[in-house]
């Protein structure tokens, strides 16, 4: 089990990239949030395997069909609480 951190940049706020990130991690049984950022970016915080992170890594490089992604940086998180679902946060 790994945590990683994605920050997501780009047109990616109001486009509904918090709730496809959600539906998308739920799908790969990841448990964690995403939450947008004052700076204008999407933070992902997810746990699991390392296959099905590199997944959402993979799906958050393009997003939803209204985002238009620029970057996404990703960093290795210790897994310091335990998340129980995936949710959005506000």
């Amino acid at each position: 089990m790994s945590r990683i951190k994605i920050t997501v940049c780009g047109r990616v706020q109001g486009v509904g990239f918090r709730y496809h990130t959600r539906k998308k991690a739920q799908e790969l049984q990841l448990t964690g949030y995403v939450t947008n950022k004052p700076d204008h970016t999407v933070e992902i915080v997810a746990d699991g395997p390392d296959e099905r992170l590199a997944a959402l890594v993979a799906w958050a490089r393009v997003g939803p069909e209204r985002a238009n992604v620029k970057r996404v940086d990703i960093e290795d998180c210790l897994p310091v609480n335990r998340f129980d679902e995936f949710v959005i946060e506000y």
